[in-house]
């Protein structure tokens, strides 16, 4: 703990850039390790998850990432439910070069109302390539389109904002009542933003399937210096793992699966979320790298059009490559923006586990 002046203490917490995985002294063969990672009924090949923006998520790019093998989230209040064809709105906000500007277009452009009737056929189509459909939503929107979202044959239901708590108290409007939401839904629902040890652990006694770790948009959010609000990933997610385990006790078995959202932007931050306890990882700036991906090279999150109080930033990137590159590689360049699956492997065989569950209990050191 630190002193913080006279009236406060504060304890030390660290980033994934604080941390280093250690070698043990057994290494194996890359064939020798499993990726695989099971949430609900559904397996996957790798534990990425593709994040719910619209710069990396279109209903193609969704059933392109379910293909390789991972999974595609896609933003059910973003352009594709509020435009019957968002692409000359993508290219707009891609063409405009001053920032400032971008972000009040993104504001006028965000201000069309959300169609039910699109959530559906967004959905449809993703289901239709025979991948699993998974959709997030805002906590504020959750009530007003669970019925469509639902309806249109989810495989997975996201609740995803930048703080997301059991507890929300209004006197507002009538706050969301998850563990009730949860109880009378069909499908499985991923939660989040959390940070903490209590609030992961509330949030999973709603009867979540996965609880969301960080604050979400990473390279392209400004919440840190907008609302000061902001936990290092690398504590953050050792902290979220702790509550799994004692909500696995308290429960009886019952198992919630992590997934660390935020400050994920290479391969080794990847690794080193998994070796803090991570069962997968949401990742969003890496492939907004893609030569696919709807943003042009621009990355934002629904943080950056908020009409009142934008808190997230149109970053830019040059494209290194496709989704599948990306993903599973070959890599083409040295900095761990390609091939993230196949990095994830190489440091799971270098230090010599066989899958991700074990991974968790790789040795971690503060550099």
């Amino acid at each position: 703990m630190f002193e913080i002046g006279l009236s406060k203490r504060a304890q030390q917490a660290f980033a994934f850039d604080d941390i280093t995985i250690v070698p043990s002294r057994r290494t194996r063969g890359e064939e020798e390790v499993s990726m695989s990672w099971r949430i609900d009924a559904q397996t996957f090949a790798f534990p990425l998850i593709a994040a719910p923006m619209d710069s990396v998520m279109s209903p193609a790019t969704a059933i392109a990432v379910g293909r390789l093998g991972g999974l595609g989230v896609l933003n059910l209040e973003g352009l594709w439910t509020r435009y019957e064809d968002p692409q000359p709105c993508l290219e707009e906000i891609a063409s405009i070069a001053d920032p400032v500007q971008a972000t009040r277009r993104m504001q006028e452009l965000y201000a069309e109302p959300i169609k039910e009737e699109l959530i559906g056929a967004r959905v449809a189509e993703i289901r239709a390539a025979g991948v699993p459909a998974a959709g997030a939503l805002s906590p504020q929107n959750t009530a007003a389109y669970a019925r469509a979202v639902v309806d249109s044959g989810v495989d997975f239901f996201v609740i995803r904002g930048t703080t997301v708590s059991a507890e929300h108290v209004s006197s507002a409007s009538e706050p969301l009542n998850l563990k009730q939401f949860i109880y009378d839904l069909d499908v499985p629902v991923i939660v989040g933003g959390c940070a903490t040890y209590q609030a992961a652990l509330h949030l999973m006694r709603t009867g979540a399937a996965g609880v969301l770790v960080g604050f979400g948009g990473g390279a392209a959010s400004t919440t840190r210096s907008v609302l000061g609000v902001a936990v290092p990933m690398a504590s953050a997610v050792s902290d979220v793992a702790a509550a799994r385990r004692d909500y696995l006790d308290e429960s009886g078995g019952r198992y919630v699966h992590v997934i660390a959202d935020g400050s994920v932007n290479r391969s080794g931050d990847i690794a080193k979320a998994v070796a803090c306890g991570a069962d997968a990882v949401m990742v969003g700036s890496p492939l907004a790298k893609a030569v696919e991906a709807p943003g042009h090279g621009f990355h934002w999150g629904p943080e950056a059009w908020h009409a009142t109080l934008p808190r997230g930033e149109r970053a830019h990137f040059e494209t290194v490559g496709t989704l599948e590159q990306i993903l599973l590689g070959p890599s083409t360049v040295p900095d761990g923006t390609m091939n993230l699956a196949g990095a994830l492997r190489k440091a799971m065989a270098t230090t010599g586990y066989t899958d991700v569950k074990e991974f968790q209990r790789v040795e971690i050191v503060v550099g």
